[in-house]
């Protein structure tokens, strides 16, 4: 396996971040997402989203194939500080260094800020388990996130 971590520019590789945002979503929130909403997820919508949300993306590929993503930028009404907002790896890719490689470029890119935070589901404990292992930590903040039905975020920061 010889992952890339490159800034995301083809029409191919936004279709390959489309998919593993698609895909992840499918593999990862199973049971813990209204099941109605991620019925209603489609790859097709995901792509829409990709070709207009094009900056800040760093993408992972094995060969050709994109296999994970980063998205990151300035906080959202926090100064000076940084936020991871999306970060996903294909399952059968996961537990092999991609999420950490795209981790590390996307705060390489943040290292100007005092603070990264980022949000992750409550209940995904496998997503809070590795953030915890790259150096993020809860900070007590929650919100409610309604994606079909209410379900809890946390957020998670990490100062630089």
């Amino acid at each position: 396996m010889d992952i890339i971590i490159k800034p995301m520019e083809t029409g191919d590789e936004i279709r390959g971040k489309a998919y593993v945002h698609w895909k992840s979503w499918q593999e990862s929130y199973a049971g813990m997402v209204d099941a109605d909403y991620l019925a209603r997820m489609t790859l097709e919508g995901c792509e829409e989203k990709a070709f207009r949300w094009r900056d800040n993306i760093f993408v992972a590929k094995d060969g050709a194939r994109v296999v994970g993503f980063v998205g990151y930028g300035k906080a959202r009404g926090e100064e000076g500080a940084g936020e991871v907002f999306a970060l996903y790896v294909l399952e059968e890719y996961q537990h092999r260094g991609v999420g950490y490689a795209l981790m590390r470029r996307a705060l390489d890119e943040l290292a100007g800020c005092r603070v990264v935070v980022l949000w992750a589901l409550k209940e995904n404990r496998k997503a809070l388990r590795f953030y915890k292992r790259v150096g993020f930590r809860l900070d007590g903040a929650e919100k409610e996130i309604v994606l079909g039905a209410p379900v809890r975020g946390v957020r998670m920061t990490m100062e630089l």
